[in-house]
């Protein structure tokens, strides 16, 4: 079996990614480390600089991901600044900013070093609602996807429609030609 290491503190989304790889018979490994986050207004950018750092630390192959929240009332915001944001205001405080039903999406790069850097993009449409479900983690409760929060989701749920497993999507099907 092909394998590949994750590099991340978050169990949450090596759990996510394990379930999307091994549907391609490949096994993510987690490495389970932090690397400094450039602070921009792209995830893109946030990602590269992150694989950057990790070429220099860790060997190939392997990935890194960062995702947000970007809600339309306030411009995509907090975006790439997701996880300050959940820190600090939470689930509610954004709910609170925000109001209920306002338009959002999850966006998730995928950021690959094996003979140089190959980044994957994926995202799914919702809205912000009041928490429900006790599910997934971060933003999850409040993010109404079809009638349901990926809070209220089992993680095989969660994964057939996410913006991570979109891009994990992407992801396993270049990495099983490759690897």
């Amino acid at each position: 079996m092909k394998e590949i290491n994750f590099v991340t503190q978050n169990r949450g989304k090596v759990a996510e990614l394990q379930a999307k790889a091994k549907q391609f018979e490949l096994t993510i490994n987690h490495i389970n480390a932090s690397y400094p986050e450039l602070q921009a207004d792209a995830l893109e950018n946030v990602v590269r600089y992150g694989l950057a750092y990790c070429q220099k630390k860790f060997p190939a192959p392997f990935i890194i991901e960062d995702s947000g929240l970007f809600v339309n009332a306030l411009h995509g915001f907090p975006g790439p600044f997701s996880s300050y944001v959940y820190r600090t205001i939470g689930n509610s405080g954004l709910v609170k900013l925000v109001g209920e039903g306002g338009p959002a999406r999850f966006e998730s790069f995928i950021g690959s070093y094996y003979n140089g850097f190959k980044i994957f993009r994926g995202q799914v449409e919702g809205r912000i609602v009041a928490s429900r479900g006790h599910g997934g983690f971060g933003f999850d409760p409040i993010f109404e996807h079809e009638g349901r929060t990926f809070g209220e989701m089992t993680i095989d749920e969660k994964n057939a429609i996410s913006h991570r497993s979109k891009a994990a999507e992407l992801f396993v099907k270049w990495a099983t030609t490759i690897i």
